[in-house]
């Protein structure tokens, strides 16, 4: 018996699920942001600027989906914001928001007066929140961290947890949050600035310390850069999402239901178990590598000359979780999100 960890029904859109617009810090409007990344191939963007949430659902149209979201920032030192990034001892968490509803255009854990910089004060008036709220005050601790998370969650949002090498987190901070629904296992904005935002240990100690979350890829895109500019950051981080149709809320729900995998640039084609078999079906790759709980990873490598374009690993009821990740003959990776055995005990062969 068959059962595809990503759907084999619908089709693949491309998705950038973090970007920064002039309504914060982007050099580019949504609109110009839209055409740019449409010309690139993709149908899917996430608009999340730093600390304010502007829903721009007038770009939404029969080829194209704009995600309404925001990104928050939690500091270790800060009235507002780290003013300098040079001390030793900064540390940050970064969440994106991700509106589940497109009429979802409401704002939590606001501040009527703090958390805002650079263009974001002279679009505070366009906020929605709830006025009988009181200002929320962040404070850079797991508590805080987890009650943002479970406001954002309670109120429909899907969480992100992003960039844990800038943000100079390690696994004594992060395994301490709680309820997230995905994290940045590649950010193509902090790597193109030399950070090491190449994050499959994060996601390792994640799944390690009990948590069943998705990994993504994202451009965390400011355009300060043209193309061709060694700091260009876009179209270097994206997701591949398997849905029915092009529409909000189908996209929300295929996001909710894990039918992606994160990439930088390589692809996969099919992933399915079949008779305790993990099945990868690819366009022609240099390698899959297979990794789980316990200590037998493995990998299928191209013979000199050749690609790989299936490869076929042996699953044990033992192992807690499994992932794969898939590298191309250019070192770009395709990374699946992680899978728990006890979901899929019935699809080994019955002894």
């Amino acid at each position: 018996m068959r059962k595809y960890l990503i759907s084999d029904q619908g089709k693949f859109y491309k998705a950038n699920l973090h970007s920064h617009s002039t309504f914060s810090d982007g050099k580019l409007t949504p609109a110009q942001m839209k055409e740019l990344y449409q010309k690139h191939g993709y149908s899917i963007v996430a608009f999340t600027d730093h600390d304010i949430f502007l829903p721009h659902q007038e770009l939404t149209d029969e080829n194209f989906v704009a995600i309404n979201g925001y990104e928050v920032a939690i500091n270790n030192n800060y009235d507002g914001f780290v003013t300098d990034d040079t001390k030793p001892d900064i540390k940050k968490c970064h969440l994106c928001f991700l509106a589940e509803d497109p009429e979802n255009a409401k704002q939590v854990c606001w501040h009527r007066e703090k958390y805002l910089r650079w263009n974001t004060p002279k679009y505070k008036h366009l906020v929605q929140f709830d006025e009988n709220e009181p200002d929320f005050e962040r404070e850079y601790s797991p508590e805080c961290i987890n009650k943002m998370i479970r406001i954002a969650k309670e109120n429909g949002f899907f969480v992100t947890y992003n960039h844990p090498t800038w943000s100079r987190e390690d696994y004594r901070q992060y395994t301490a949050y709680e309820g997230m629904d995905a994290m940045e296992i590649f950010n193509y904005a902090a790597f193109v600035s030399g950070n090491s935002e190449e994050n499959e240990r994060v996601y390792e100690d994640m799944l390690r310390a009990g948590k069943k979350i998705y990994c993504i890829a994202a451009d965390d895109n400011h355009n300060k850069f043209e193309e061709g500019h060694p700091r260009h950051n876009s179209f270097g981080g994206f997701i591949m999402l398997k849905a029915d149709k092009l529409d909000y809320k189908t996209v929300i729900q295929s996001l909710k239901n894990g039918d992606f995998y994160a990439s930088t640039g390589a692809l996969i084609d099919e992933l399915y178990i079949e008779d305790g078999k993990l099945v990868v079906c690819c366009p022609g790759v240099a390698r899959v590598n297979f990794a789980s709980s316990s200590r037998h990873g493995r990998a299928v490598i191209a013979e000199p000359g050749g690609t790989v374009t299936r490869a076929e690993f042996q699953l044990s009821p033992n192992d807690t979780f499994f992932r794969i990740k898939v590298v191309d003959f250019k070192g770009k990776t395709a990374y699946s999100n992680a899978y728990f055995i006890e979901n899929y005990l019935q699809y080994f062969p019955k002894e």
